[in-house]
Order: structure tokens, then sequence, then C-alpha cells
């Protein structure tokens, strides 16, 4: 199995800082926003851009983690949670999904659904470490940090913790 590092750790932060930037510039200002990552990669992810946001805004915006399991297609032996896990209400406010990587778009339909559980939002944005296309839903990205085209048996991995970092696996 061939490993090749896409993303070093400086260009994950460069990336996550750019993107704070855009987050912030569409929004106009962080004062409206709930965070919400995509379990797994997608927690520290969230957690990044928030620290990144406030570092601009000098207040990051809540983060919340999202499973989104109990919503996906592919997924009918597992039922929604009865009441919501968190205790937000995203009515009026805008949520920012974060997740590492966008692909066939399955995902991020799912967390469509999920965040709804807590309101109804102004709107509804996506944004992600890495495309790398290969979309089986109409589902674009608002904020991507970086488009990779890769083959179906291509894995993208993105590493977090102390030093994240992005890599394609064959």
């Amino acid at each position: 199995m061939g490993r090749t590092r896409i993303m070093s750790p400086e260009r994950v932060h460069r990336t996550l800082r750019r993107l704070a930037y855009e987050i912030i510039e569409q929004n106009r200002g962080a004062e409206s926003l709930e965070i919400f990552g995509i379990q797994r990669s997608g927690v520290p992810l969230a957690q990044l851009v928030a620290d990144e946001i406030g570092a601009v805004e000098e207040t990051a915006p809540k983060t919340y983690d999202l499973d989104v399991t109990p919503f996906r297609d592919d997924r009918p032996d597992v039922d929604p949670p009865a009441t919501p896990p968190h205790d937000v209400d995203v009515t009026g406010r805008d949520v920012i999904l974060v997740d590492d990587v966008v692909f066939t778009g399955r995902t991020a339909r799912a967390a469509l659904d999920a965040v709804l559980q807590y309101g109804r939002p102004s709107s509804i944005q996506l944004v992600v470490l890495v495309d790398r296309g290969h979309r089986e839903y109409p589902i674009q990205p608002d904020c991507t940090g970086r488009r990779l085209q890769t083959k179906h048996k291509e894995e993208v991995v993105v590493e977090t913790g102390g030093k994240s970092a992005v890599y394609v696996e064959v």
C-alpha cells in the first residue's frame, strides 16, 4: 500500500486559516455562526476553524459534533435520536458544516437532515478541507481547502491531532 503526503501540517494550517476568512466574509462576520463538525474527522477540523475565526473576530463560535449515522440512506437499521444530543437552537442562525473530505456527497446529505433536528437555520454551508470529486448527489461545498482528483480505489486520509496532514493511500 502506497502513501503520498498531499498537504503538510503547515499547508493544512494555512488552508484552515483561509477557510476561516472565507466563512467570515460570506457571513459578514461570525456573530450568526453555529459550527458543526461531522463525526469523526470533521470534529477536530471544526474546532480548528472556529479557533481561526476567533483569532480574527476576537470571539470563537461554539462548535458541536454531529453524528450523521442515523440519517444516512445506507444505514436504515439506525434510528435518529429521540432528542438531539446538544442543547442548541439554530433557528435563524448560519450553520457551518465542517468535514475533512467530500466524496460522493452522501455524508453531507445526511448532515443536512441531522442539523435540521436543531431548528430551521437561515443558511447551511458546507466547508471541506479536501474535495475529491466523484459525486453521487448534487452537493457542492461552499468553501473548499483543496480540490484533488482521485481514483475510486484511492483513499484520502486526513490526520488530525498535533500536526494535521493529508495523505492519499492506494
